[in-house]
């Protein structure tokens, strides 16, 4: 790609590839500086108020990317369901370096920041291009580790300080796949959305409840407290709002990846709570 730099700054913003079959296609836009989307759409019999699913990647904010196999194979089949869908990549803030222990606090603060700024620009981005047809009221930001981290951050920490100046996106509904978030306290009345958690009870990485990142020890570099999905649904239920909290008693991190296949509760939390505006409160053990 390095060696198309240049090309793809020079047509920045235009469609740089086309359809995939015919029932379905895939448009890589560049949406800021260099970093690419991938926009999936069925190319006839959807409909126009059809929601947008926004994609973060995983990678502890250090490696992957928009378009590995298994973010390709969830959009596409999302997309088959008449959704629109974006997969988009963002800056990798610890390329080359660590996001655990060893990685200090502001630094991890960056990385989530500099996640949601990407986040709201690749999604500004997509709301104004007029060409693409999708309902601007439900927009479902979804993401995967460090991806879904960032989600939760953007939707959930706008009143902190170092999110104030990051544009505020439309947000109908939060998927995460075994994310959390710095401080739930921050969830409110005013910005509050449904949300579809997907965790691991045995992730040492991000907590199931409100633990350590890592599990760093408290005299570390890294030591930075995380409200994970247990922790997230007393506000949930506080605030009155809708979740689905799908969690697997034995599963660790890789649950994060597995998610990608748990398409038929993203399709029922999008399908029954957005667009229908069912109300649910559900907890389920995955087999």
């Amino acid at each position: 790609m390095k060696r198309f730099a240049i090309l793809i700054i020079l047509l920045f913003a235009l469609p740089v590839k086309a359809q995939l079959s015919q029932e379905l296609k895939k448009k890589t836009f560049i949406y800021k500086d260099s970093l690419q989307l991938d926009y999936y759409s069925l190319s006839q019999g959807f409909k126009t108020e059809r929601p947008l699913l926004v994609l973060m990647h995983g990678g502890g904010f250090a490696s992957d990317n928009h378009d590995r196999q298994q973010e390709v194979d969830f959009c596409r089949q999302m997309a088959s369901h008449g959704y629109a869908v974006a997969s988009i990549n963002y800056r990798l803030t610890r390329k080359n370096d660590p996001f655990s222990c060893d990685c200090g606090t502001d630094e991890k603060m960056k990385s989530f920041v500099m996640g949601s700024e990407d986040l709201a620009a690749a999604t500004t981005f997509l709301i104004g291009r007029d060409e693409l047809t999708f309902d601007r009221r439900k927009i479902v930001l979804v993401g995967s580790s460090a991806g879904a981290e960032t989600v939760l951050h953007n939707a959930f920490m706008k009143d902190h300080y170092l999110f104030r100046h990051i544009p505020e996106i439309p947000v109908a509904g939060l998927i995460s796949f075994s994310g959390a978030m710095v401080n739930s306290a921050y969830i409110t009345a005013k910005n509050v959305v449904p949300v579809l958690l997907i965790h691991g009870k045995k992730d040492l990485l991000v907590p199931t409840g409100t633990a350590p990142h890592h599990y760093c020890s408290e005299d570390s570099p890294g030591y930075l407290m995380l409200d994970g999905p247990e922790t997230l649904l007393h506000k949930m239920k506080d605030l009155n709002t809708s979740y689905i909290y799908a969690f697997d008693p034995e599963g660790g991190h890789e649950i994060a990846d597995e998610a990608f296949l748990e398409t038929t509760w993203v399709k029922k939390f999008v399908d029954q709570v957005i667009t229908d505006g069912e109300f649910m409160q559900l907890t389920i053990q995955l087999p």
